[in-house]
């Protein structure tokens, strides 16, 4: 199964920097989608090289698609919908931060399903969907990480938790 990452010129990779990290030390496959498989220049101006093109991903093979924030109107097309729809039908998980979210929500999977465009919540954890607002992406990686089993126990989860929203390195 793979973890897919959908990257689009503008995506905000600060924003799934730690999910990333989390499912890269647990030895998960992530794959770096585009829309036609060429690199992307992020909102930080990082450049990014694409895995592959999103149609070249099967969606049974995704256990996760995570979309991060950004100017989504490049990829806000029926092809990604589709994709996003079928990951959805396969029941595997979908996690939208930021403006993400409003691809999912374009996408129509939020319909009838709590989530930051419904809820006041700031992150809401549906059964197969994750959306977020762009500053919960601490948070949102635990969610996502508590979801897919990435914890080895309660003491490692709550050693994370402790490290990444509560370390402080400057006194």
């Amino acid at each position: 199964m793979k973890s897919v990452v959908l990257l689009y010129e503008t995506c905000c990779i600060y924003e799934i920097v730690i999910t990333n990290y989390f499912l890269q030390c647990t030895g998960h496959e992530i794959v770096f989608a585009t829309l036609d498989g060429k690199p992307v220049t992020a909102q930080e101006k990082f450049s990014i090289n694409a895995t592959c093109a999103l149609n070249e991903i099967d969606p049974k093979e995704v256990e996760l698609l995570l979309i991060p924030g950004g100017d989504i109107s490049a990829i806000d097309n029926e092809e990604v919908y589709s994709f996003i729809r079928a990951v959805m039908d396969n029941k595997q998980l979908v996690a939208g931060i930021c403006n993400g979210v409003d691809e999912l929500d374009n996408a129509g999977i939020l319909e009838g399903i709590d989530s930051t465009h419904s809820v006041r919540d700031a992150l809401v954890v549906g059964d197969y969907v994750i959306t977020a607002r762009a500053n919960m992406y601490v948070d949102m990686a635990i969610a996502i990480g508590k979801k897919m089993d990435l914890f080895v126990d309660a003491s490692d989860l709550q050693e994370t938790i402790d490290f990444w929203k509560y370390h402080k390195t400057f006194n």
